[in-house]
Formats: C-alpha cells, sequence, structure tokens
C-alpha cells in the first residue's frame, strides 16, 4: 500500500505543476469563462480545490503530529466564495502548494501507519484513501479547468492509472456514493483497460480483471474515470464507445456525476 501512496503524492505533484503553470496565465476574462463543471466558472472550479486543500491540510497535519488550529469549513468556504476570481485562483496556487508541501515531507513511516480523521467519514480512513480522495477531485477538477480552452482535454494519463488502482481498492467505497446501479434492468460486466467494472443489484464495483465480460468499454482509462465521475457526455468523449448487453448512455445515467 506505501507504493500506492508514494504513486498518489506523485501525480498529485503533477497535476499541480501542470494546472499551476496554466493558471499563472489566465486574463480575468479567462477566469471568468465556464469551466467543465456545471454553474461553475473556473475561477470557481480552482476555488473549490483552494478551499478544499485549505480545509483538508489541517485533518492530515494533526495526524502527522503538527498542532493546527483551523477555522470550520462554512467560515473557510464564505471566505473563498466573497473573493475576487483573481484571488481565488491565488489562493489555489498558495494552498494547494502548501497541501503538497505537507504530504511530500512525510516519512515513509508515517506515509504507511497514518489514519486521517477527515471529520465527514464514520472514521478515521488510512492516508491512502484521504490522498485518494483528494486526487481523484483534483483530477476531475483540473479536467473542468482544462477543458474550458481546450475541447479535446482528458484527465491526466497517469491519475487516471492510480485512480483505476484506488477505486479497484481504498477508495472503492466511493463507487457506493458516485452510482445509481438501479439505473440498470439487469447485471453488467464491462471491461475496461486493464480492469474491469461490475455492476449488479446495488453493488457497483471496480475489478482487476473479468474472466468473461458482458461488454467492453472502448476507450482509455481517462475516459472510464471521466464516466465515473459524471463527465463523459458530448462533445467530450472523444469517440469512446461501449459493446456488449450496456450502452455508453445506461452507463452515464448510473454515473451521473457531481
Amino acid at each position: 500500500m506505501s507504493q500506492l501512496v508514494d504513486r498518489t503524492i506523485t501525480v498529485l505533484r503533477a497535476e499541480h505543476d501542470a494546472l499551476a503553470a496554466l493558471v499563472r496565465t489566465f486574463t480575468d476574462d479567462q477566469l471568468a469563462s465556464a469551466s467543465g463543471a456545471a454553474e461553475w466558472t473556473v475561477a470557481q472550479v480552482l476555488s473549490h480545490l483552494g478551499s478544499g486543500a485549505e480545509i483538508g491540510r489541517a485533518p492530515i497535519a494533526r495526524a502527522a503530529g503538527e498542532p493546527v488550529e483551523a477555522e470550520d469549513n462554512q467560515t473557510i468556504w464564505a471566505r473563498w466564495d466573497a473573493s475576487a476570481p483573481r484571488a481565488q485562483a491565488e489562493g489555489f496556487l498558495e494552498h494547494n502548494s502548501r497541501w503538497l508541501d505537507l504530504v511530500e515531507a512525510l516519512t515513509p513511516e508515517q506515509r504507511s501507519s497514518l489514519t486521517v480523521d477527515l471529520g465527514f467519514l464514520p472514521e478515521p480512513v488510512p492516508l491512502v484513501t484521504a490522498l485518494g480522495m483528494r486526487l481523484n477531485e483534483v483530477a476531475n477538477h483540473s479536467w473542468d479547468v482544462r477543458v474550458a480552452f481546450d475541447p479535446n482535454a482528458g484527465v491526466d494519463t497517469d491519475s487516471a492509472e492510480v485512480l483505476v488502482d484506488l477505486l479497484a481498492g481504498p477508495l472503492s467505497f466511493m463507487l457506493g456514493f458516485f452510482a445509481k446501479p438501479a439505473e440498470l434492468a439487469a447485471p453488467v460486466s464491462v471491461a475496461i483497460p486493464g480492469a474491469g467494472l461490475v455492476v449488479d443489484g446495488d453493488a457497483v464495483t471496480v475489478v482487476d480483471s473479468l474472466d468473461s465480460p458482458s461488454a467492453t468499454f472502448n476507450g482509455p482509462r481517462e475516459a472510464f474515470v471521466r464516466l465515473i465521475n459524471g463527465r463523459l457526455k458530448a462533445p467530450h468523449d472523444n469517440g469512446v464507445s461501449v459493446e456488449g448487453n450496456v450502452t455508453l448512455e445506461e452507463l452515464r445515467r448510473v454515473f451521473p456525476g457531481f
């Protein structure tokens, strides 16, 4: 599991560096542009990521033994929401960088043993779970920003590789929040590149492999990650198709997004 922690931190750093380089070039008009997230501008997506980094740093710091006094979440969100678009963008750069500095400084022993109380789950979770949840958010919202200016943008390839492994392991519980399996009348097992998706009754799982899939997802892993997060929609589906006993449109209904 420690290897998965290391891989997750590595791609989180790459996501930040790529998005930060882009954000530093944005004009005020670009910050006000519509993003890939419904009803959010580019600046609002950056505000969401920045406030998430500010909120999410505190529980990891506490788990690592750093004394932290933080504002309550509602106060933090209100402050970010009241900020001007340029301040939201600059705040993202600052707070996401501080979050990364913290997790990159964790020792190998901390990376393998820490549990983090995120405050909204029933109990503390292993560090890999907290990091994986952050990666899913960052990878998809980074796409929300980039697709505003590049209609052919995809989720970062390396991030998608790690996310599929996380969804088959420590992030499997998140499929219960994302998915609406009752949208399908019959069970399906869908082969995706290097893994598989099973929708059966009220359960949805990502597995390492499938022996006899009932359908095939014809597209890259990054497109599958966007499907899971409700972002594989026209005109951004880039020729992805599904063959077998389920259609792409039916799978979209299973994963309506957030």
